[in-house]
């Protein structure tokens, strides 16, 4: 099998409009689509935050990897919050199709428990930093 064949495997693929089900309310699928790019704005904010910080923010005193400890966390979690938003619209998508409940969704508690995460590892760093 080919990597693009491999790929294609792994990565949802959005529904057809042959699939089963009928064309939604066209007011849903652009709620739908709106979702998507709220969330997609999110992880491009995430992922500048966390460039931003490792290339611009001073360094901590006494606690050279500081920066790192901050700002590559926000970039993996913008990284990941982009493909789970687009996997989320395409499972929103289909329950949308076939007359379903929509799928319950864990990027809010994925944010939320990640920048909890952030938030004690900041304070961290700036306590170790005060303490030099």
């Amino acid at each position: 099998m080919s990597w693009s064949g491999r790929l294609a495997a792994l990565w949802p693929r959005a529904p057809a409009e042959d699939e089963e089900g009928t064309e939604p309310d066209p007011r849903f699928t652009f709620a739908n689509e709106r979702t998507f790019l709220a969330w997609s704005r999110t992880a491009l904010a995430l992922v500048v935050a966390g460039l931003g910080i490792v290339q611009l923010l001073p360094p901590f005193p006494g606690v050279p990897v500081g920066r790192h400890l901050l700002g590559v966390p926000l970039i993996v979690l913008g990284a990941v919050l982009a493909v789970a938003a687009y996997s989320e619209w395409i499972r929103n998508q289909r329950a949308l199709r076939r007359g379903e409940p929509l799928p319950r969704s864990v990027m809010p508690w994925v944010l939320a428990a990640t920048i909890t995460m952030m938030a004690v590892i900041s304070a961290i760093v700036v306590l170790l930093s005060a303490a030099r």
